[in-house]
């Protein structure tokens, strides 16, 4: 019984919990679902929620004053944004992956998914971001239940032939160019290859409050009264010239399958409940 369970976990089959929150980390239906949103006690994902603001955001291709933008002022100013958070999150350990929807619905516009090498570090960057603001607004991060992102996104999103647009209950990711992510996830590759020894994290007092050009910045209501320093960009990234290394790039550890995910997190959740008990008893 327990392992037929673990088996329809998150999906379709399973009546008690959403399996839109497992796959994609939010349901369109929220508090109001009528199945459970079982939020994981760890994970190495995390989910930062309507953080990215692109420029046209109330009228697709015009700015708020109604002027037609640029296309490519726009995916200018969403890398610019893509290599702000990168580097803020890198302090805290080598990123798999970093993922920014293009979907317009309420719980899903702007949504940040940041999956960690190792869980711990994960776990390091939700401590370190809780309470901060970026350009003003309020971080909302958590962790996620999604480890795989092929089951997340729109695959007819890719093919160029989505019919429901911004509102798909699927993932639309947004798409850097492949000179910034050979730059960015490339010297990851490179420095670890380097040393084996964990990465330098910076204290919390230490780190800068400065963001990108596109109106960023990540502040601290503790310290909101530090200059903001802008951030420099590498010459790499200014003429568009990938730093990557020759040769192929050292190739991630194959990661559990889902349904091992799924057995864990119900183990983990369990676990919780138990400890929750004895504490009230």
């Amino acid at each position: 019984m327990a392992e037929h369970l673990a088996s329809i976990f998150g999906t379709e089959k399973d009546r008690v919990n959403c399996p839109f929150y497992f796959k994609i980390g939010a349901c369109r239906h929220g508090d109001r679902c009528s199945r459970l949103h079982t939020k994981p006690s760890i994970s190495p994902t995390l989910l930062l929620s309507n953080m990215y603001q692109r420029p046209d955001m109330i009228t697709p291709g015009v700015d708020p004053q109604g002027q037609p933008l640029d296309p490519s002022k726009i995916q200018d100013h969403f890398e610019d944004f893509y290599e702000d958070l990168f580097e803020e999150l890198g302090k805290y350990g080598e990123i798999e992956s970093l993922n920014i929807c293009d979907n317009l619905a309420d719980h899903m516009v702007g949504n940040v998914y940041a999956q960690f090498r190792e869980e711990e570090h994960a776990a390091a960057a939700l401590q370190n971001l809780s309470g901060r603001f970026y350009a003003g607004r309020p971080i909302i991060v958590d962790f996620s239940p999604v480890t795989d992102f092929r089951e997340a996104t729109c695959r007819q999103y890719e093919e160029n032939v989505c019919n429901r647009g911004g509102y798909c209950n699927f993932m639309h990711l947004k798409k850097i160019n492949k000179d910034l992510r050979r730059q960015l996830f490339g010297r990851r590759r490179r420095s670890r290859s380097r040393s084996r020894s964990p990465p330098r994290h910076r204290n919390h007092d230490d780190r800068p409050s400065g963001g990108g050009r596109g109106g960023g910045g990540y502040s601290d209501h503790r310290h909101s009264d530090r200059s903001r320093r802008p951030r420099s960009r590498s010459p790499a990234r200014r003429s568009g010239r990938s730093r990557s290394p020759d040769g192929k790039r050292n190739r991630s550890p194959v990661r559990e399958g889902s349904a091992e995910r799924r057995a864990k997190i119900e183990q983990w959740n369990r676990e919780k409940e138990a400890k929750s008990a004895n504490a009230t008893d």
